[in-house]
């Protein structure tokens, strides 16, 4: 794998720790802004809506620069918004500055995954992709954690300026080790959008938004599910987001191994087991040590999907790639926004703190279903062309009878 994959997995891990390491610190921020756990997963989800905003829009403004050069930029964007998240005086202005180091989020992985992808030869682009997101996974076996662990120590503004510093590594790493890449040859807005004519790029961020968003209806709400449910210290809950990220390292690894061979059992195998794991979660997250196991697996059949989400993705938006792939990083975090948002009302409702669980199994049920359609879809497609083939060959003319010499 080049060396440039090192660098947007730089830029990955830095954007992976803050958008996972609020749901570490959520009763921190709660508590210093006077608001409720429901209203503090305003942040979580906040995040995720400024990445689905923030896709579209920056990767517009990218197709007038080049590839390194945008990437440059989005992480000049996400240091200004950790900054000001660290400095906010009130929970508005705090939503505020996760909002704009979110915008650059959804870019950063969309434009990532296609360098990342031209790096390599056509069977490794699935592995390719899964590198530059062992940044995020890895975020959230040693950044997430650490940063949970900084903020309960120092407070949690401390965390929001060690991310701003992982930021500007982010920064000098693409400076340093991305080759520099002119902008694609004739790229514009209109020949992006054409790609969202094919319903099976639409199918994809379906299944996107409902598989990782039944990861986020449990894990947003981690902290006090585990220490009012399973009874663990609120300091042990770092440990298990280390679990967590283990999971996911793990996950994304296979699933960018196996999405190369076969994309589709894959994320039939993969989207079945988290929905299994959603569900047995409502009951395991009683006992310390089933809930432990339960959260790495959900981190795993989680991540499992996403190198052939987004391989599926660039597959089907071969000729414009580049908006659909941004958008797809939306479509994951739109989910996540969506989840959470609906775990916290199961929760509002009086369903219990263990509630969100049965959200996300639901979710991930649902984003089966779309990719057992999606398949099927394909397979019809594939039968018509084969049948349209065989139909417009030619016929051979008839083989006429050998005229024996010199009979009339």
């Amino acid at each position: 794998m080049p060396l440039a994959l090192l660098a947007l997995a730089i830029g990955a891990f830095g954007i992976g720790t803050t958008e996972f390491v609020i749901m570490g610190l959520l009763p921190q921020v709660a508590a210093d802004y006077q608001v409720s756990i429901p209203t503090a997963g305003f942040l979580v989800s906040g995040y995720a809506i400024g990445v689905v905003l923030g896709a579209p829009l920056m990767t517009a403004l990218g197709t007038r620069v080049s590839r390194k050069r945008m990437l440059m930029l989005l992480m000049g964007l996400f240091i200004a918004g950790n900054l000001l998240s660290a400095l906010a005086p009130a929970f508005g202005m705090m939503l505020t500055g996760r909002v704009v180091a979110s915008l650059a989020h959804g870019a950063f992985f969309g434009i990532g995954a296609i360098v990342a992808a031209d790096l390599v030869a056509p069977e490794k682009k699935a592995g390719a992709i899964a590198m530059m997101f062992t940044g995020l996974t890895v975020a959230n076996v040693v950044g997430v954690p650490a940063g949970t662990f900084i903020g309960q120590a120092a407070g949690w503004r401390v965390t929001f300026f060690a991310v701003a510093a992982l930021g500007v590594l982010g920064l000098l790493g693409v400076a340093k080790l991305v080759p520099e890449q002119p902008k694609a040859e004739g790229a514009r807005l209109s020949q992006e959008l054409a790609a969202f004519r094919n319903v099976q790029v639409l199918l994809a961020m379906a299944m996107t938004i409902l598989g990782f968003g039944g990861v986020f209806a449990a894990i947003t709400y981690i902290t006090p599910m585990m220490t009012e449910a399973a009874g663990f210290a609120e300091s042990s809950v770092t440990w298990l987001l280390v679990l967590f990220g283990v999971g996911m390292v793990v996950g994304n690894l296979i699933g960018g191994r196996f999405a190369d061979r076969r994309l589709m059992p894959m994320l039939f195998v993969s989207l079945s087991a988290l929905a299994l794991t959603l569900a047995a979660f409502t009951f395991t997250a009683d006992n310390k040590i089933a809930a432990a196991v339960t959260v790495t697996l959900i981190g795993a059949f989680g991540f499992a999907t996403v190198p052939p989400l987004q391989k599926r993705v660039l597959d089907q938006a071969a000729a414009a790639p580049t908006l659909a792939s941004a958008m797809n990083i939306g479509a994951f975090n739109l989910g996540n926004a969506i989840a959470a948002w609906l775990g916290g009302m199961v929760i509002a409702a009086g369903f219990g703190i263990t509630a969100p669980n049965w959200v996300g199994a639901l979710l991930a049920v649902a984003a089966l279903g779309l990719a057992v359609l999606s398949a099927a879809l394909e397979r019809g497609q594939s039968r018509r062309t084969e049948h349209t083939a065989d139909a417009v060959l030619p016929t051979p003319a008839p083989e006429q009878a050998a005229v024996p010499v010199g009979r009339h």
